[in-house]
């Protein structure tokens, strides 16, 4: 591996998927600012995703009805700070 391009700030991160409340831990370098406290007691960054191998079709095996409404308004929020007046 080349030196100096991987980052060096991983740590443990909690992975919750929002279309059904299943969350797992793992190690990220991923940046956040919610926290979340653990089944061990302890808190950590919390990274919220919308699909899991626990919600995804090919894993499931099934299709899943996943909660679309209010995306594009959640997009535009998140994108809006940015628009030029």
């Amino acid at each position: 591996m080349k030196q100096g391009i991987h980052p060096d700030n991983y740590r443990m991160v909690v992975f919750k998927d929002m279309s059904n409340d299943y969350a797992f831990m793992s190690k990220s370098a991923a940046n956040t600012k919610e926290t979340i406290v653990w089944e061990d007691g302890n808190e950590y960054p919390l990274i919220k995703v919308e699909v899991s191998h626990k919600s995804h079709p090919f894993y499931t095996g099934k299709a899943q009805f996943v909660d679309t409404a209010g995306r594009i308004d959640k997009f535009r929020q998140k994108y809006d700070k940015f628009k030029k007046k």
